[in-house]
């Protein structure tokens, strides 16, 4: 009788257990937005998959922008760079991005045409038993806003002063 009893006591704990786990769903984004939260910096969180922060740069405000895809496990990281051209000339600007992504290991920078500004985009896959996810997050973070403070007077010299971006990369090749 008395192992009975525990057993319908086992079972109700695993039924618990088993709908808490189906209850909570993994997402990253509340792993991101604690993250800032604790660097005191002001989040936007638009929904439950997505979280905006405004950062201060060496050059200019950064946007970074978080968005989680439940369905892929795939967190997408995107670093705005605050600069708009009064001229856009497509070319260049492709030229640059191709020119700038050669060197790139991870990440790569892309053009918001909507916008009209640069963008450094990346994804990555997680699951929610990696234990290092923080690590993983603060390391990503820290390449895109180091690629866009290094790209960010090269984009510059070449939007908004009309340099070809060959002659902008000039300094970045002799460092």
């Amino acid at each position: 009788m008395r192992k009975e009893w525990h057993s319908r006591i086992d079972l109700q704990i695993s039924d618990k257990l088993m709908l808490a786990e189906r209850l909570y769903k993994f997402n990253p984004i509340d792993d991101i937005e604690s993250l800032f939260i604790q660097r005191r910096q002001t989040t936007e969180r638009r929904n439950t998959n997505e979280v905006v922060v405004e950062i201060s740069g060496k050059w200019d405000n950064m946007l970074l922008f978080f968005a989680w895809e439940e369905n892929l496990r795939c967190l997408h990281i995107s670093c705005l760079l605050n600069m708009e051209p009064e001229n856009v000339a497509l070319p260049r600007i492709f030229e640059l991005l191709a020119l700038l992504n050669e060197d790139l290991w991870v990440g790569y920078f892309s053009y918001w045409e909507e916008e009209n500004m640069p963008i450094f985009k990346h994804s990555l896959f997680l699951d929610e038993n990696d234990e290092n996810l923080t690590a993983k997050l603060t390391q990503i973070l820290n390449i895109a806003i180091t690629e866009c403070e290094r790209a960010y007077p090269i984009f510059h010299a070449v939007l908004k002063q009309n340099i070809s971006p060959r002659k902008a990369l000039m300094p970045m090749v002799l460092m």
